[in-house]
């Protein structure tokens, strides 16, 4: 999980006043979980986009979405994050 640490990730991203984050990518079970669990250690606030996200193991991709992730993060659509961007209903997750 060196997604902060070793760089100055957490440094700029701080200096340009971000306190949050939108995760995608993949694999769910290793960049994403890993990335999520440091920036959540590190108080941002997560929102993580479901259908921008994708794993080897079906199953996995489905526990972290449905049980793991929404401990830490909201989960949501693309489309239902660009809609509620639009409303102005995820200004702290921008």
């Amino acid at each position: 999980s060196q997604r902060f640490r070793g760089h100055d990730l957490d440094v700029v991203l701080r200096s340009l006043d971000t306190g949050s984050l939108v995760l995608t990518g993949i694999a769910t079970s290793g960049v994403v979980l890993s990335t999520l669990r440091q920036a959540a250690d590190l108080d941002y606030e997560l929102a993580v986009l479901s259908d921008g996200c994708a794993d080897g193991d079906s199953e996995v991709h489905r526990v972290l979405l449905d049980k793991v992730f929404p401990r830490q993060a909201t989960v949501l659509s693309t489309d239902e994050w660009v809609k509620q961007l639009q409303r102005g209903q995820l200004s702290h997750h921008v």
